[in-house]
This record gives structure tokens, sequence and C-alpha cells, in this order.
């Protein structure tokens, strides 16, 4: 799948994940079951799950604890892919 296939895939994909006050190591058993089901799953860092880091340093966090790749961020929202 190319590049540009990914991001259009991205694109017409609704957010499924929510993360808030819980934090990342809630989700990670869900992220890792959506993304053997779909070949793209967007997440939602909510205010509350932002601290001190940015969008882009949390999904690099969340990536690293799952065996698949962060795609890209969209402002509040990270886009993992297979």
């Amino acid at each position: 799948m190319s590049k540009e296939d990914l991001r259009k895939l991205s694109h017409s994909t609704e957010v499924t994940i929510w993360i808030g006050k819980g934090g990342i190591e809630n989700i990670i058993a869900e992220l890792e079951q959506q993304l053997k089901e779909r070949r793209v799953v967007k997440v939602k860092f909510l205010s509350a799950s932002k601290s001190e880091k940015s969008v882009k340093e949390l999904a690099e966090v969340l990536a690293s604890k799952i065996k698949h790749k962060e795609y890209g961020t969209i402002g509040n929202v990270a886009i993992f892919r297979r």
C-alpha cells in the first residue's frame, strides 16, 4: 500500500480510541486488537491526557509500547497502521 493510499484511508477513518486521564497504559490492548482488525486506527488524545507532553511525544510513547507503527499526527489525533 502506497503512502498516498494510506493517507486516503486514514482520512476516511473515524477516531475509535480516546485517551483521557486514564492514560496510555489503559488502551494498549484495545489498540493492538483494533490494529489486528483494521489497517488504520485513529487515537484522539483528550486534553486531560496531555500533561506536559505534546501529542507527537505521546504518540511515540504509545507506538513504542505496541508492535505497530505510528503513521503520523494531526492536531490531537495520532494515526497508527499495522
